[in-house]
């Protein structure tokens, strides 16, 4: 099964309401990249998506990439320098587990709401919303060709 048909209208809809929700806490940007397939090392693929993405280019360096390539069986989440200074050093890897839990029992759409909720609990904690916040990227799914 392809990513995007996995994704339907009702899954892209709670995945795309856990960062809506998780943003609405936070200054910080949360973004979801899914493709079929990652024929390199999954952390250089998600660095190119990152900068792709223009997550780099956020006004306090405190975006946060979810990438997921489903028939190759990787992911990896990136946080950018301005998160990565304050959280502490196992910080992603706790939410990846919690996030492989589900997706080895098939449920992606669960892994990926409770990775960004746990993402958006943090960058709420370091990264408060502001009264003059805007959102500065996409909240929606972007699917790779």
């Amino acid at each position: 099964m392809k990513a995007e048909e996995y994704f339907t209208d009702d899954i892209s809809g709670l995945v795309n309401e856990a960062i809506t929700a998780a943003e609405k806490q936070t200054s910080g940007e949360i973004r979801l990249f899914i493709e079929d397939n990652c024929k390199e090392d999954v952390l250089d693929r998600a660095a190119f998506i990152f900068t792709e993405l223009k997550m780099n280019a956020t006004a306090e360096r405190n975006g946060v990439l979810f990438y997921l390539a489903m028939k190759s069986k990787k992911f990896a989440i990136l946080g950018d320098a301005g998160i990565n200074a304050k959280v502490p050093k196992d910080f992603w890897e706790a939410i990846k587990t919690q996030m492989q839990n589900h997706f080895i029992s098939g449920d992606f759409s669960k892994g990926l709401t409770v990775g960004i909720s746990m993402a958006g609990e943090a960058l709420r904690t370091y990264f408060p919303y502001q009264k003059d916040d805007k959102n500065e990227l996409s909240n929606d799914i972007v699917f790779g060709k």
